[in-house]
């Protein structure tokens, strides 16, 4: 019969505090974010004719968001590691927001473009920022789970936001305004008002904070502390030793693999969806959402079951293998609810990834190379989307189809699939807290 130890006490106590306390904020931020950054796909249903745009234009303007987030991603986290997580993504949610509602101004094309640049300037760094300020405050053995529900947020912001932002088309023509700058307006406002609401908020480090206790400040500290000093690049080493570290390229590999399905197929899929129901933009909106209600519940379950066996790499390249098989299986079928039910778990199955990955690339890395490496797999993963949008837009004028753009999504998943094997590898890891509790 199994005891349970003081240690174990605090470990629970201290962990429930902060699944409290953080998470539900952090997912609350990170909808937002989601939201803003991706209703584009919705306003996109009444914005292209308005606007005069083509597929291949629509995708221009979807993929120049990456140019300034891809280039901006690791001076804004090496900024972060400095100045602090609450100061800087308080800035981060203020300008993005205020840029995001002024998306409802656009005009041309040409304005569209300009916006997408500014709108990735701001908000560059914000995911990377999070990741990084997570990994300071839960222990490995917790924290898949803890990315999970981060990541969360970004399924409910599809969940949420998808129908949302359709029912924002509605009030198309009210004050002789357009449904899809009305869509953008209100959208976008809120991450202004909770970057305000961050300054006040979000705590800097778990010393800090005035809702833990004593002993559970000194438990999670110490336990931290361990586990950075086990990690093969430690917070000892300079920012700049990320950039020469093999692991942290092919870490970077597999991000860029997994997001040709969470950047091609999400920011595509009303239209994708539209194309094959012929639905009104409303109904399209909800058969939108429907896959990342199962997201949510895969990438939790995926992100638990890893913690709690300790595996990493069966939980980071099995999902990915499915989800390719999936997708190239939906594109030949002949029948439309089938092709739809396999786009339903292809999306669930490739985020299901997501919180697995992040685990595992932070306890390869602590301290400034931390935060630099996050943002430089991050910012690579996001080629995808500077590169992808354009492509299937492309491919879509071209042919009349997405099919073929989904069979290259359904191979980059695939490979993806087989990285995340390689990289989790099979061994289980016995977390740095078990030797923490037998020393003191």
């Amino acid at each position: 019969m199994t005891h349970a130890t003081p240690d174990d006490s605090l470990h629970a106590g201290t962990m429930a505090r902060l699944n409290l306390k953080l998470i539900p904020f952090l997912m609350l931020l990170y909808l937002i974010a989601y939201i803003d950054k991706a209703n584009i796909s919705v306003a996109a249903l009444q914005m292209n004719a308005d606007l005069g745009l083509t597929a291949r234009m629509y995708g221009i303007g979807v993929g120049l968001f990456f140019v300034t987030y891809i280039l901006l991603e690791v001076p804004s986290n090496l900024i972060l590691s400095r100045v602090g997580a609450r100061r800087w993504i308080a800035r981060i949610m203020i300008t993005w927001g205020l840029v995001a509602a002024g998306m409802s101004l656009v005009r041309s094309a040409d304005q569209l473009y300009v916006m997408r640049l500014l709108l990735g300037a701001a908000e560059a760094g914000f995911t990377p920022g999070i990741i990084y300020y997570l990994a300071q405050w839960y222990p490995r053995s917790d924290r898949a789970r803890a990315m999970s529900f981060f990541y969360i947020g970004a399924a409910l912001a599809s969940v949420i936001g998808l129908p949302l932002s359709g029912a924002f088309l509605h009030l198309d023509g009210l004050l002789g305004i357009a449904g899809w700058r009305w869509l953008f307006l209100l959208e976008g406002l809120p991450a202004a008002v909770l970057g305000v609401v961050v300054l006040r908020y979000l705590p800097e480090s778990p010393e800090r904070t005035h809702w833990l206790d004593a002993a559970q400040k000194r438990w999670l500290t110490r336990t931290l502390a361990a586990e950075r000093e086990t990690t093969a690049i430690s917070h000892h080493d300079a920012w700049h030793v990320a950039f020469r570290s093999r692991q942290v390229w092919l870490l970077s590999l597999f991000w860029l693999l997994q997001a040709f399905g969470t950047i091609g197929i999400t920011l595509f899929l009303p239209l994708i969806v539209q194309s094959v129901s012929g639905q009104g933009a409303f109904t399209v909106s909800l058969l939108s959402a429907l896959p990342f209600l199962f997201a949510c519940l895969f990438m939790y379950l995926n992100g638990r079951r890893s913690d709690l066996s300790g595996e990493r790499g069966l939980h980071l390249g099995g999902p990915l293998l499915g989800a390719g098989i999936l997708l190239g299986t939906a594109v030949i079928t002949d029948s439309q609810p089938l092709a739809y039910a396999m786009l339903v778990f292809t999306v669930a199955l490739n985020w299901a990834a997501t919180p697995v990955f992040w685990a595992t690339t932070t306890e390869y890395l602590s301290g400034p190379a931390a935060a630099v490496s996050i943002a430089l797999i991050n910012a690579i993963a996001n080629i995808a989307g500077l590169g992808l949008p354009p492509v299937m837009g492309w491919i879509k004028d071209t042919t009349h189809s997405y099919d073929y753009a989904l069979l290259l999504v359904a191979c980059a998943l695939l490979a993806g699939g087989l990285l995340g094997l390689h990289l989790g590898g099979g061994q289980a890891r016995r977390p740095v807290r078990d030797h923490v509790s037998r020393s003191h």
